[in-house]
């Protein structure tokens, strides 16, 4: 077994279990929420948690053509035209702390107009956690909780509605989750040392994703490297990167091109036909060459997004902290003051 470094196995896979453990919370929470007529569902999140949002909007919009919405919460309080963002949404968001400014400004102004909104927070006891209708008490701070709860709460109401028929063999097999993300944190460990010690100090870092992973290629690139490690990112969708990006390439340019297993994984093998014919600082992180055990493959676009986290997020982000001897913990800005 790989000994990975300022991790502690016991807690994780406790961890798991305690999330796991919300099923039944929020699957009454969906049952309950099903039996309301709404005519669209609108996911609030900003930063992280808009990023983590991403791809369960991305994969409802492949269940059916039910109108979904994901909004930024600084973007939400000064649009002028959401006429669509009524007491027949289904809104949804998310605050590990309970007190991020923009999240719960958001939730102000929906009740405001008279609209519920539904989420999850760590502490009910926060300001979020008063402004909800019902939400689901769990830690968010690992990215694979998010996902899993999410998950578990809009396709129980997908199952609900008629548009999802796999919830409950999903959800079942989710109770493997956890060993498997375990098992691949442990098999990536070698790899992120050694790409942590070749790229820590580029003046400037390349992210390329698409689809259900865009989400992690934007946490990745904005929310590790840039605010916790003061790593200057790129981050660009492998459509995009075709149209300006590619000209920045060379040799100094660590590229980091997460792979995925969707429709947009044809977009992803074009950038990764290019880059060995242009550079040799790139990194491929395909999902793919990761098998888990107990969870059928039909869930792997789902779990696609928990594979990269615990790869990205979690170990090469750990090893970047120890090259750059910069504290995942510490920020020059962000809440330490008011802006």
């Amino acid at each position: 077994m790989t000994i990975m470094k300022n991790f502690d196995v016991e807690k994780y896979l406790q961890n798991g279990k305690d999330v796991y453990a919300q099923r039944e919370n929020i699957e009454k929470l969906a049952d309950k929420l099903s039996k309301n007529e709404y005519q669209n569902i609108v996911m609030i999140g900003i930063g992280g948690t808009w990023m983590e949002w991403y791809p369960i909007a991305e994969y409802l919009h492949h269940l059916s053509d039910f109108p979904v919405y994901l909004e930024n919460a600084g973007e939400l309080l000064v649009k002028k035209d959401i006429n669509y963002l009524t007491n027949k949404s289904l809104v949804l968001t998310s605050s590990d702390s309970g007190d991020t400014k923009e999240i719960v400004a958001a939730v102000k102004y929906c009740n405001q107009k008279g609209i519920d909104v539904y989420g999850f927070t760590k502490n009910p006891e926060s300001a979020l956690g008063k402004l909800l209708k019902e939400s689901i008490n769990g830690s968010l701070a690992e990215c694979e909780n998010a996902y899993l709860m999410y998950f578990m709460l809009t396709l129980r109401i997908y199952q609900n509605w008629g548009y999802y028929k796999d919830y409950d063999r999903w959800a079942d097999q989710m109770k493997q989750l956890y060993p498997n993300l375990l098992r691949f944190r442990e098999e990536f460990e070698p790899r992120a040392q050694s790409i942590a010690r070749k790229y820590y100090n580029a003046p400037l870092t390349m992210t390329v994703g698409s689809g259900m992973l865009w989400g992690e290629t934007c946490m990745f690139s904005m929310c590790i490297l840039e605010e916790m490690q003061w790593v200057r990112t790129r981050p660009v969708t492998s459509a995009d990167f075709f149209h300006g990006a590619l000209e920045l390439v060379d040799d100094t340019l660590p590229v980091y091109l997460i792979k995925g297993e969707d429709e947009y994984r044809a977009l992803d093998e074009r950038v990764e036909r290019f880059l060995p014919k242009h550079t040799n600082s790139f990194e491929v992180f395909d999902t793919k060459d990761f098998v888990f055990e107990g969870i059928d493959d039909d869930f792997r676009q789902i779990c696609s997004p928990m594979i990269i986290t615990s790869l990205l997020t979690d170990r090469l982000a750990s090893w970047y902290q120890q090259y750059t001897g910069h504290d995942l913990n510490f920020r020059r800005y962000y809440r330490q003051f008011d802006y």
